[in-house]
């Protein structure tokens, strides 16, 4: 938040006022914009596993505090439900459309798998250079069909 008023060029006490919710409407306010933006991320590529992973892997590399406001900091948005907002459902959308199946389970793993490089990548706690390795063995996995 000090960030963000620093870059608005006002004080925090002004961000928290412009927003009914305090603090707490700022960040899903700012995960909302981010779904948005992933979602459009997903959607400029083929539907197709290995582009949506790799642009889902790169806006989360590209936009980490964006990123860490979506996924890691306390949110009120409804994850998992049907009823979130409608940019979630977008992004969700993008990724299901990527591993689709009967039911969301596959696109559930697809996305929590996606998740888990990105905010360990963001972090620093695995080796950039094997970014791309990852990646393919990640992509490998969530592809291979069982009969």
């Amino acid at each position: 938040m000090r960030r963000l008023a620093s870059e608005l060029g006002v004080s925090q006490p002004v961000i928290y006022s412009a927003f009914a919710g305090g603090r707490q409407a700022v960040v899903d306010a700012v995960a909302v914009a981010g779904f948005e933006a992933i979602a459009d991320a997903l959607e400029d590529v083929p539907a197709e596993p290995l582009a949506r992973m790799r642009a889902y892997l790169d806006f989360a590399a590209s936009q980490p505090h964006v990123y860490e406001a979506m996924f890691s900091m306390p949110s009120e948005l409804e994850f998992g439900t049907g009823t979130g907002p409608d940019a979630l459902q977008r992004a969700f959308a993008g990724i299901h459309a990527a591993f689709p199946g009967p039911d969301a389970v596959e696109a559930e793993v697809a996305w929590a798998t996606l998740h888990g490089l990105a905010t360990l990548e963001i972090g620093g706690r695995l080796p950039a250079a094997r970014s791309r390795a990852r990646l393919d063995v990640a992509h490998r996995a969530l592809t291979r069909r069982s009969d």
